[in-house]
């Protein structure tokens, strides 16, 4: 078995119920519990899709016909049009950052197109990748002014800059009766994004802000599931600078981890232990939307019993 198939085995067994998991799906499950106990929830999610609003071109390259906004489009909506035992299914949208760069839609436009696609598509939150600073913090204000979605960043201090009262640190979603606390974290702008770009932002400590940002979420805002936007890196060699793996190994409370930032293909989310040994899933799926994410929870009594996860391709 290679290495992406035993995370999907995995990320199965562990948040599973018992001996049943990866055989229960949770239409079957809401039989199994009740309705009155049972709550489904679908997360969908992008990273790093880099202005990438049109399908890659058919030229015989690797990612040739994938991706396109237009084809998100139809998948989101045909999820979000499923039914879950006779009911609508809950669904939630995120993205994890690098909204902006890489096509000349954001040369041109400097960022509208994607966030006024991003609204059609109805977004629930985002956070910020470096190359959304790509066009000055001036044009963040400008484009992210037009979001019906809030941005979502807990460890960038915006105070004395133009971007101060332009975003928060998290905010609490309730389906059917269920708490998803989200909050965003983004990567050190230092040597990465240019001073005339990111002017007087301070970055704060992700590890510091996403213990005590979850832990809020958790005990103050009553969440049952916690989720990160993180543009901070699924891994680096050595560890040099906070990644995802780190982030879930020193925190507690996280109970997902949705990533960007280094354009990590991931078939299904893996797991790594947070201090109380608990598993903290982290997923990523690649660049330029050729994939969404698609993580599907079941609740029983507020507390996720069941979960799958999966890349599914845009095309």
């Amino acid at each position: 078995m290679d290495a992406l198939a035993s995370n999907r085995r995995q990320f199965l067994k562990l948040l599973g119920t018992a001996a049943v998991v990866g055989s229960v799906t949770p239409d079957s499950l809401a039989t199994a519990v009740g309705r009155s106990k049972w709550t489904s929830l679908t997360i969908l999610h992008t990273n790093d899709v880099h202005s990438r609003l049109d399908p890659f071109p058919m030229d015989g390259s690797r990612n040739a016909g994938k991706g396109g906004v237009a084809r998100r489009a139809t998948l989101i909506q045909k999820i979000r049009s499923e039914q879950v035992d006779g009911r609508p299914r809950n669904v939630l949208l995120f993205d994890a950052g690098d909204i902006f760069q890489g096509t000349p839609y954001f040369n041109v436009y400097k960022g509208e197109p994607e966030i006024l696609a991003m609204n059609r598509l109805g977004y629930d939150a985002g956070t910020i990748g470096n190359h959304d600073f790509d066009g000055g913090i001036d044009n963040m204000v400008t484009q992210f002014g037009k979001a019906r979605f809030p941005m979502l960043i807990a460890n960038y201090d915006f105070k004395n800059t133009v971007m101060d009262g332009m975003t928060t640190p998290y905010k609490v979603f309730e389906k059917d009766g269920i708490r998803i606390g989200v909050f965003g974290l983004g990567i050190k702008p230092e040597g990465l994004i240019p001073r005339d770009a990111y002017k007087e932002t301070k970055y704060l400590d992700p590890i510091e802000i996403g213990n005590d940002t979850a832990a809020k979420l958790r005990s103050d805002k009553k969440c049952d599931y916690v989720v990160c936007l993180s543009h901070l890196g699924f891994k680096y060699t050595g560890e040099p600078t906070v990644s995802d793996n780190v982030l879930a190994a020193k925190t507690q409370h996280i109970d997902l981890i949705i990533g960007g930032h280094t354009h990590t293909f991931l078939d299904a989310p893996v797991a790594v232990n947070n201090l109380n040994g608990q598993p903290v899933w982290i997923n990523q799926v690649g660049f330029a939307g050729i994939n969404l994410g698609r993580i599907d929870l079941s609740f029983e009594k507020g507390k996720a019993v069941t979960s799958t996860g999966q890349s599914v391709e845009v095309k």
